[in-house]
């Protein structure tokens, strides 16, 4: 890098328009073959151009059909494989893109190949001699082995002198296929003919660039050195295609300061930056992740663009070039987002502040931009980000994806943000794309969670407005959540709640399972309605559903607080016919309700008749037994199953404990209450959810509604809907 930069100080008098590459093409429009590196003065340099010159005119007085039998050579000589890459007159990012590999693939508005600033195009084209075309590609797989001048001389010794485009592309075509000793070969070989032989031969500019480009295709670092040396040694002055080779070199090697560095070259050595020069350095910031270097950069370049400061002398198509640009810096940024909500975990503060330096920069994505994006959010930190993308798109007036709204909603469902995700399918029914069948399953599944959460906690008030909010979006509950809202009425013993669901979930269409009838008979059996339990009981079966356990440990309840414990006995043996053995759950039904309804033998019988059975009591049980026989004036009874249960290993209430106290206590009988131990301490009881929202609003990222209940918030009629 020394060595360039301390030899372009001696070009540094020649205008900059003289290293532009489009005026060399202009030059190379006009009569002059192929011309000498600008500011050359030496008369074999003027020879070689006069030369060059009169054999083109020859070619061109030959017949107009000349040019239909040119075949591109560029890449593809003889042995080369490699596919020849179109090239449109002036690509910015051509450099750039060069072995990038996008992960999002094609990016719209990029260039999909790799390439380098065209040249010279006649070093696309096969050069024909004035009798017959020469075909570059046979010369070159001649040529695959070379090693050294002599190697090239024994193939060229008894050839004509061929135009210089032809050695050039053959070098080109060299390093494509990763030799790099025959390119090295034939830049020696052009060097000892003009010594030797005077010939008008000699490597030019052209010449140096195609073989710096070839050791970059091979990477083979190491000779970049020695090509500036040879550069400098032969007089050769670089132009901004060297630098931006040497640009591309440095990025290669994952130098990457040292690449932006050569900006500051090409500008103190008078030359004007094309555009593959500043893609080349957005490039750079790419491969360093800076998303704020390449904004920063950009931002500059348009200030100097707006100015005039920019592409002023050049006539390149500067405005499509800097769009080109602007979408690169876009794409830039991008993937440095997408890469922190990779590997980052919580990366949202770092995404959403960038986002607002890009709109401070004016430089916004598009919405394929934000959908990508979109996409790479996938845990539950990333919602915020996810959130604000999908508020941009919005805001842009522009479709958007139904995929990508689906995605959205069932990121906000796994970050518990279930309201967020009501609002997104609100949208897509006020403002589309029109929902699916994966937005409606997403958004029944997001109320499926907070219906569960409010039956497990007995919030049933909130499950009747969620059931109310699902019909107001067209969405038709199921069994599932028609049950949910049940269970939690009957948790919260809301008789009246139950009923009037249980009658709205019919009248919607909807069957009842056993599930369904099973929480209809525990509010009833908690609200005291027996009668009308038995009359559910008897249209249950009548339906043809068939009872569970649960259902008859329910019924068995019925009877019991309707003061009929003599039916408990033919429902147990209904149950056995059916293969349903009653299980400890069952037998502590009973004897909850012998509790209370004070029948503490018939309790303490069902106690027995449970250790016949083989069903081991647990601490329920005994805590009703207990409480059961204190009430019946049994305090001594109640004393040693206390005691029993604790020689069982059994920890009792508090509740328990108090019974045994003041039963003894009642009646006056002495009892050594040291055996029972020191008294429980009080388990913490559960609050009541229902009447206190606060956890479950905060579960469900809901504010608290504190209005009054209304009534028809549980019940509405078909006539009235």
């Amino acid at each position: 890098m020394q060595s360039l930069s301390t030899f372009c100080s001696k070009g540094a008098s020649l205008p900059a328009s003289s290293m532009d590459s489009h005026s060399l093409r202009r030059r190379r429009k006009n009569s002059s073959g192929h011309d000498s590196p600008p500011g050359s003065s030496s008369s074999s340099s003027c020879s070689r151009q006069s030369s060059i010159s009169s054999g083109l005119r020859g070619l061109r007085r030959q017949s107009r059909c000349w040019r239909s039998r040119i075949f591109a050579s560029g890449v593809k000589l003889g042995f080369f494989e490699q596919t020849r890459v179109p090239s449109g007159k002036y690509f910015s990012l051509a450099l750039a893109l060069d072995q990038e590999q996008l992960g999002s693939g094609h990016v719209e508005g990029l260039p999909m190949f790799d390439g380098e600033e065209d040249e010279n195009e006649h070093e696309k084209k096969t050069v024909l001699s004035e009798k017959e075309r020469v075909d570059v590609r046979a010369l070159a797989s001649s040529l695959k082995d070379a090693k050294t001048a002599d190697d090239v001389e024994d193939l060229f010794k008894n050839m004509d002198d061929l135009p210089l485009p032809v050695y050039s592309s053959m070098i080109r075509g060299f390093g494509a296929d990763k030799r790099l000793d025959p390119a090295f070969a034939v830049v020696e070989w052009l060097k000892r003919k003009r010594k030797e032989t005077h010939s008008s031969l000699s490597p030019n500019l052209f010449i140096y660039n195609s073989l710096l480009s070839a050791v970059k295709l091979t990477r083979r670092f190491d000779k970049v050195d020695e090509v500036i040396k040879d550069m400098k040694e032969q007089g050769i002055v670089p132009n901004i295609v060297t630098y931006n080779t040497l640009m591309s070199v440095y990025l290669e090697q994952g130098r990457h300061k040292e690449a932006l560095s050569v900006l500051a070259d090409i500008e103190n050595n008078g030359l004007s930056p094309s555009p593959v020069t500043y893609s080349t350095v957005l490039l750079a910031y790419k491969k360093m992740n800076d998303a704020y270097g390449a904004l920063g950069y950009f931002a500059k370049l348009r200030e100097k663009y707006q100015k005039g400061e920019v592409g002023k002398d050049s006539s390149e198509e500067w405005e499509s070039e800097f769009v080109k640009l602007k979408k690169f810096t876009i794409h830039i940024c991008c993937l440095v987002m997408r890469q922190w909500l990779v590997n980052e975990e919580n990366p949202a503060p770092n995404v959403l502040k960038l986002l607002t330096v890009m709109d401070e920069a004016q430089v916004k994505p598009g919405r394929a931009d934000y959908e990508r994006l979109v996409w790479a959010c996938t845990r539950e930190s990333h919602y915020t980000v996810a959130r604000e993308l999908y508020n941009r798109i919005r805001d842009m007036g522009s479709d958007i994806s139904l995929s990508v709204c689906n995605h959205v909603i069932w990121l906000m469902g796994k970050a518990k943000k279930w309201w967020a995700a009501l609002e997104i399918y609100e949208d897509l029914l006020d403002k589309g794309p029109k929902p699916n069948n994966l937005s409606y399953e997403l958004i029944v599944s997001h109320f499926n969670i907070l219906l569960t959460a409010a039956r497990r906690k007995g919030i049933w008030r909130w499950g009747v407005r969620l059931l109310n909010k699902m019909q107001d979006k067209g969405l038709r509950p199921g069994s599932r959540e028609w049950n949910a809202v049940l269970v939690a009425c009957s948790k919260a013993a809301e008789t009246s709640a139950a009923v009037q669901i249980f009658t709205r979930m019919v009248e919607q269409g909807e069957k009842p399972t056993i599930l369904s009838y099973g929480a209809l008979l525990s509010a009833l059996e908690k609200g005291k309605l027996y009668d009308e339990a038995l009359r559910v009981w008897e249209h249950m079966c009548k339906v043809g559903v068939k009872p569970n356990l649960y259902a008859y440990t329910i019924l068995a309840s019925v009877y019991i607080g309707k003061g009929s414990p003599e039916m408990v006995d033919s429902i147990l043996r209904e149950m056995r016919s059916m293969g349903i053995e009653p299980n400890v759950v069952t037998f502590n039904a009973i004897i909850t309700g012998c509790a209370k309804n004070s029948m503490g033998g018939a309790a303490f019988e069902w106690f027995h008749r449970m250790k016949v059975q083989n069903i081991k009591p647990n601490e329920i049980t005994y805590e009703m037994l207990i409480e059961a026989l204190a009430r019946d004036g049994k305090p001594r009874l109640a004393y040693d199953m206390y005691l029993r249960a604790c020689n069982e290993g059994l920890q009792l209430s508090s509740k328990a404990y108090d019974a045994v106290l003041e039963s003894c206590e009642s009646y006056g009988i002495n009892m050594d209450l040291n055996a029972l131990g020191p008294r429980p301490s009080e388990k913490q009881k559960s609050t009541m959810i229902r009447r206190n929202l606060s956890d479950f609003c905060n579960f469900a990222s809901l504010p608290r509604r504190g209005r009054p209940f209304d009534e028809k918030e549980i019940y509405t009629s078909q006539g009235h809907e």
